[in-house]
């Protein structure tokens, strides 16, 4: 495996796991990275700004996510709990896994990566929010040593659980 920023290059095989996502969330009735987002154009600016990340496979794009630094405005409140820290942190988001690679254990080789790229950039929190239906990315949490903190609204209102990690 090898974890690297993904390029431009890389666009069309994110939007590919990106879809396969989308169509499990709707088959399974989890509302969710549906109404076209994420899509192209928030793939393309993640390459831009130098966030997105991915997991490869003998060169094969199998794994990918956004990290940010820059914070994150849904995140400033919190209801029903409360963050663990309040120092500075990433954010990440858009997590996924090629579909036939699923329960494989990628997602947690990425999200490890990730963690060492926080450590390497001195900092020590990595905040990350879910949809209540998504199960399978709560399990991810949980065994990645994720803590439930409580309930997050994105700007369009949409509720999604957060956790945050001391790393």
């Amino acid at each position: 495996m090898e974890f690297k920023r993904a390029a431009e290059k890389d666009i069309d095989a994110i939007i590919s796991i990106i879809k396969q996502a989308q169509a499990y969330f709707k088959t399974h009735g989890i509302n969710q990275w549906q109404n076209n987002y994420p899509n192209v154009d928030i793939i393309a600016n993640d390459i831009r700004r130098k966030n997105s990340y991915a997991l490869f496979k003998d060169n094969i794009l199998v794994s990918t996510a956004a990290i940010s630094f820059d914070g994150e405005k849904s995140y400033e409140h919190i209801y029903k709990g409360r963050w663990i820290s309040n120092s500075r942190y990433a954010v990440i988001h858009r997590v996924a896994v090629e579909s036939s690679l699923k329960g494989k254990g990628l997602a947690s080789i990425l999200i490890k990566n990730l963690e060492k790229y926080c450590v390497r950039n001195f900092v020590h929190s990595i905040k990350i929010d879910t949809h209540k239906d998504n199960i399978s990315m709560q399990k991810l949490l949980k065994k990645n040593k994720f803590q439930y903190c409580g309930i997050i609204y994105l700007p369009n209102g949409d509720e999604r659980m957060a956790f945050e990690k001391i790393i």
